[in-house]
């Protein structure tokens, strides 16, 4: 087997490509079908992302102090071009990402004059990407739920993550219409 085959590459697209795929994989299959294709792309690109950023760091990613992982981590988002990215501790079982600068949901603007916004826009690949990221850097299931986005027009785009029974939970009550805050106190 050649030895590039199974070499990790990354090459560097416009953000714009998120906004294109997304309408062009609705317009052809429909939203959720288009939501769906992207967070199992976002995926598959996130597990392969977690090898570059571990051989990016000088030690195992795992052994370092909470603080300091996900500052490298918020630090490898910002060299790639994604965004500023931090951490916030908001429960014992989810935490939270969190970036007012999030370059999937500036790609989600609708654009012209003024700050409207796509209806139904969100990050659904970056989704996909840190669960699959987090997935392998944990070494075990990491789910993801945008729970914000500023292609929505909100302030910043978050991410609440942890074990699939705790996001099925946060989900279920935003759809009946809790805050997260809300959602985050009935776990």
């Amino acid at each position: 087997m050649d030895a590039a085959a199974g070499a990790h590459h990354e090459i560097a697209v416009p953000a714009s490509i998120f906004a294109m795929l997304r309408q062009e994989l609705a317009k052809e299959a429909g939203v959720l079908p288009a939501i769906h294709a992207l967070q199992q792309s976002g995926y598959v690109a996130g597990m392969a992302a977690a090898s570059a950023f571990r051989t990016s760091q000088d030690e195992d990613v795992r052994a370092l102090p909470e603080e300091e992982f996900w500052a490298r981590l918020g630090s490898f988002f910002t060299r790639r071009g994604w965004g500023t990215l931090r951490h916030v501790d908001r429960h014992q079982a989810v935490g939270l990402l969190v970036s007012s600068d999030w370059v999937e949901g500036d790609s989600a603007r609708v654009e012209g004059d003024g700050p409207e916004t796509e209806e139904g826009a969100s990050c659904s690949f970056s989704t996909g990407f840190l669960s699959g990221l987090l997935t392998e850097l944990a070494g075990g299931p990491v789910a993801v739920l945008e729970v914000s986005c500023r292609a929505r027009g909100e302030e910043r785009c978050s991410f609440a993550f942890g074990a699939a029974a705790a996001i099925h939970h946060i989900y279920g009550q935003l759809l009946e219409g809790a805050e997260l805050d809300g959602a985050l106190a009935a776990l």
